[in-house]
């Protein structure tokens, strides 16, 4: 679906990003990529206040969406977020499951006893679309981290830097705040995970009205909208370039390419927008690394 774009790397001048960019689209080009979480995910999708893991559909649904957005296993009702002393993050979607019992019940016509089956849907929210609640997922043992010294000077570059929070169980970038937030270094399967994920939220604060101003970030549609996945576009390819940049792309650009893939389906795989999101991931990448023209 991206041959008819190929003219357009062909002809450009093979610096890296531009290079970068050939290679995302190629591994494109390649079919669907499954992408991997860069940190530990602990397991299946289960009720935060029960610990009790959800099964069949529901199951596989709240999998699926942890999976493609990077969140927690654990869910919530919204009154369990409440009665926690928590909230929902301002524009999140619910995701409805389904409650499934059987009950005995007394038959009106013969008052006999019979059992019938309850179903009932509800919605619940992912652990990482609250705030005010702590996390206390049993992770496996941290692993050893290990600064890589081209990535960190990437990141001590970047001006007007936002405050980097760690051990917060989950990656994400809080426009509100102006806060990254990032799972503990020790959480990630690799140290070259950490800095691509890293980098990806730190694009992502590029679009900050203090910085870029970057529209598809400064005026949120809320999760799966249209903007928010050209914003995830622009982030991921911004990180894979700054993983170029600090010699890492090689361990990151496979899982980099799944997760533009799984936002390419939401917006109709329309190619486009790779070369959208690569012309803004230019300006963030140069951004971060204090590149002023």
């Amino acid at each position: 679906m991206f041959n008819s774009f190929k003219g357009v790397f062909e002809m450009a001048k093979a610096d890296g990003y531009e290079v970068i960019t050939a290679k995302i689209v190629e591994l494109l080009e390649q079919g669907v990529i499954p992408w991997e979480k860069p940190f530990f995910g602990t397991g299946m999708a289960q009720n935060f206040n029960t610990k009790k893991p959800y099964r069949g559909v529901n199951s596989f649904l709240l999998s699926t969406m942890a999976n493609v957005f990077g969140w927690s296993n654990k869910w919530l009702t919204f009154n369990q977020i409440k009665n926690r002393g928590g909230k929902v993050v301002k524009g999140s979607k619910s995701t409805p499951v389904i409650f499934f019992k059987f009950i005995d019940v007394e038959d009106k016509d013969t008052g006999e006893e019979k059992r019938i089956a309850l179903v009932k849907n509800y919605n619940v929210f992912n652990l990482s679309q609250t705030e005010g609640i702590d996390f206390d997922i049993e992770d496996p043992e941290p692993r050893e981290f290990t600064p890589i010294e081209a990535a960190e000077q990437i990141v001590a570059n970047m001006p007007n830097a936002p405050v980097t929070e760690w051990g917060k169980g989950k990656a994400a970038y809080s426009p509100s705040k102006d806060v990254v937030i990032m799972p503990s270094k020790g959480d990630f399967v690799g140290n070259e995970e950490l800095y691509s994920t890293w980098f990806h939220e730190l694009v992502h604060s590029t679009g900050h009205e203090s910085r870029l101003d970057r529209e598809e970030l400064t005026t949120f549609c809320g999760f799966g909208s249209h903007s928010y996945s050209k914003e995830e576009l622009t982030a991921e390819m911004g990180a894979a370039f700054l993983c170029g940049v600090a010699g890492i792309a090689n361990k990151t650009i496979e899982n980099s390419a799944a997760y533009i893939q799984s936002w390419l389906k939401v917006l109709k795989n329309d190619p486009k927008f790779v070369v959208s999101a690569a012309s803004k991931a230019q300006k963030a990448a140069d951004y971060i690394q204090g590149i002023t023209y």
